[in-house]
């Protein structure tokens, strides 16, 4: 099995660059016009993160892969758009991390205000698990009774579900991503990051 997790990982790795890429000008208008049509002009993709559990505690810092799901687990932040094309992931950090770490120590994270990869007005959809910034639009965490903020968050659950089934469908697909059989044994090794 560890033979067929390191085969996925060979060929998301392959993929990078040409399959896996951050959308240009041209595509983003497409998204963006997409999602207008979902009452979100201006997005250009979905984030969430997702853990894929591990077969075996990792040999270093191996409590900070434990979550709450009582399992050993990796957490992998996923940015696709709204054809289910992924264009940009960040894997490699502990199944403990918030998704809200995972992506501040992501490659993204120092671009997200750069003009290569954002026109005027233009962001990213998540969810709760993340905080509003300029390129980073998300739902509320708490609504209490304001009718607007219900609303909103159920437009952006709408919204936002083409991103959960990508994850369903990676998951699927590429059955090693359902418990990753090898050891991880240092941090270096475990993040595959998309430039």
């Amino acid at each position: 099995m560890v033979n067929y997790t390191n085969r996925v990982m060979t060929a998301i790795e392959s993929a990078m660059g040409h399959e896996i890429a951050w959308p240009d000008r041209q595509e983003r208008t497409v998204n963006s016009a997409h999602f207008a049509g979902l009452g979100f002009p201006g997005c250009i993709g979905l984030v969430d993160g997702t853990l894929l559990k591990l077969s075996q505690r990792p040999r270093d810092d191996g409590e900070t892969y434990f979550n709450r799901k009582s399992n050993y687990s990796m957490n992998v932040q996923v940015i696709c758009d709204q054809n289910k094309h992924v264009i940009y992931f960040f894997a490699g950090m502990p199944g403990s991390c918030h998704d809200l770490t995972c992506l501040r120590r992501s490659s993204l994270w120092g671009r997200l205000g750069s003009v290569q990869l954002f026109d005027n007005g233009q962001y990213l959809l998540g969810d709760n698990g993340y905080i509003p910034l300029d390129r980073l639009v998300c739902s509320y965490k708490r609504t209490g009774d304001d009718m607007d903020k219900v609303d909103f968050n159920i437009c952006i659950v709408h919204a936002r579900v083409g991103n959960e089934h990508y994850i369903g469908i990676l998951k699927a697909r590429w059955h090693s991503l359902k418990e990753i059989r090898t050891q991880l044994r240092n941090p270096a090794e475990n993040a595959y990051v998309i430039r």
